[in-house]
């Protein structure tokens, strides 16, 4: 039996530790924050899955290829909807209680699914509800538990990962050694401005694997949600609002989105968030509004509790008048190569969850599918742990690789947000990211002193990553959308390898 090191506390790196303990491996769990903190337990929107009659693994295969744009991967697809639904009811054995009606289990509708499938608890707060249930099984193993404890650096040896340095809740540096690591760390929402995730979200993993030498792939594809509340925090509303029939309204009081995609509020995430970008710049940057009210307030408050809580606690009545709305970076489709079965191309290492790039979503993921895609590739990561052959990845590299730090100022936290936001956005063009790429290319990180300005260097090298990435990608595909060649072309990833440098 193995030595496992699991990072990160969501959905991810939970279902990994239980498994692996399972398993019969020994199990330690390091987490950033709280184990309970992470984007799991935000995720107001369902997990989807094939699982009533008149739906079919086909179906949702079919519908994740076409949201992604002509660039998810088939086999980590297939992988995906077939295993789907064992992992749904692997949940409910842990204790999910998913919503149930006179029917059976409550399924819901959201963009570009062709079939109500999607499940949901507690109305919008799937992801708590999962992710207790989860804290809760994992507390019941012999899993050592490490909490606001940070990763820095992945630690390899002989061309192998091997532990990995972290920073511990005192502040101390601390050093651990396992036979096998699974990254389990997230996403990095906060390279933006606008971000429906945790303040958590700052890439560490995508950044630590990228420095030990493995391969990462499609981060030019980073999925912006549509309608977040336009106040403090940007809060998500969720996709099922308008599954359950809420319409977009411009500042007349007009539904815009049947102009533009005959799937209106529910077509593609790319489609319909840059629609809800374009209009408010049309606007004069007024914000546009998403209108509930049709739903009534009883409707919201029994189905979106907490939403509706999070609204009127921002001073909005949307039982009565639609609230203001604008796009926020909710999701990153790249990541972390990884083979199905989570290895990536440096041996002793796997990723799993949204610090992965599976292929599973392409160029824009499919609304649901993500919790579904952590439970399924997590279960096959821990069933690879004792293989030591790396994955057979992606292999070849982008040649624009990312500068160095230069000897310039230390990199400010908000401009950078800033700056991508601006650049590399919802749209972007080559001017902007060239732009964009001078001034990271001027910032250096600062010396590593604490968790905020390891975050900062994380943040600083995904920047350039992201930035050389859409660079290298000349064409618009769904999620990176191009002003400059907006005809949309299915071309291979984007993969890029980096010059190792002093962690």
């Amino acid at each position: 039996m193995a030595h496992v090191l699991v990072i990160g506390g969501g959905i991810a790196g939970l279902w990994s530790a239980v498994k692996a303990a399972d398993a019969g491996h020994s199990v330690e769990l390091v987490t950033k924050a709280e184990l309970t903190e992470g984007n799991t337990r935000y995720a107001q929107g369902g997990i989807a899955a094939a699982l009533f009659p008149d739906d079919s693994a086909e179906r949702h295969f079919a519908d994740t290829i076409e949201a992604g744009a002509g660039l998810a991967d088939p086999a980590a697809v297939r992988v995906l909807v077939d295993e789907g639904p064992a992992r749904v009811r692997d949940l409910i054995r842990f204790g999910v209680a998913f919503d149930r009606d006179e029917s059976g289990l409550e399924r819901g509708l959201e963009a570009a699914h062709s079939r109500a499938r999607i499940l949901h608890a507690g109305g919008d707060a799937t992801g708590a509800a999962i992710e207790r249930a989860l804290v809760g099984t994992v507390r019941r193993r012999s899993v050592r538990i490490d909490e606001r404890t940070m990763l820095l650096d992945l630690v390899v040896e002989g061309g192998r990962a091997v532990g990995a340095r972290l920073l511990g809740a005192s502040g101390a540096l601390i050093e651990r050694r396992a036979d096998a690591i699974v990254l389990a760390t997230g996403g990095s929402g906060c390279l933006y401005r606008h971000t429906t995730n945790p303040t958590v979200a700052t890439g560490d993993g995508v950044a630590a694997a990228w420095r030990a030498g493995a391969l990462v792939a499609d981060l030019e594809f980073t999925q912006f949600h549509p309608t977040a509340l336009d106040a403090p925090g940007t809060p998500l509303i969720s996709e099922a609002v308008r599954g359950e029939g809420a319409v977009l309204r411009d500042l007349r009081g007009r539904r815009f989105m049947l102009d533009i995609d005959p799937r209106g509020e529910l077509a593609p995430r790319d489609v319909v968030a840059r629609a809800v970008w374009r209009r408010s710049l049309e606007q004069g940057g007024a914000p546009v509004r998403l209108d509930a009210s049709a739903l009534g307030g009883d409707r919201l408050a029994r189905r979106f509790p907490g939403l509706d809580a999070v609204v009127r606690a921002a001073g909005f009545d949307w039982a009565h008048e639609p609230v203001p709305v604008t796009p926020a970076a909710h999701y990153a489709m790249g990541g972390v190569d990884v083979d199905l079965d989570g290895r990536t191309s440096l041996p002793g290492l796997f990723a799993v969850g949204e610090v992965a790039r599976t292929g599973v979503h392409g160029a824009n993921r499919l609304a649901s599918n993500s919790l579904l895609e952590a439970a399924v590739f997590a279960e096959r990561a821990v069933r690879a742990i004792g293989s030591d052959r790396p994955a057979a990845v992606l292999g070849h590299a982008d040649p624009t690789r990312p500068s160095a730090d230069a000897a310039g100022d230390v990199v400010d936290r908000a401009e950078l947000q800033d700056l991508m936001w601006r650049h590399v956005g919802l749209e972007r063009d080559e001017d902007g990211l060239l732009a964009a790429s001078a001034r990271l290319d001027a910032w250096r990180a600062a010396d590593r002193r604490d968790r905020h300005s390891a975050e900062d260097r994380n943040l600083l090298d995904l920047a350039r990553l992201t930035v050389a990435a859409a660079l290298a990608r000349h064409a618009s595909c769904g999620a990176h959308f191009r002003t400059d060649a907006p005809e949309s072309q299915s071309i291979p990833a984007t993969t890029t390898t980096l010059d190792r440098k002093a962690a």
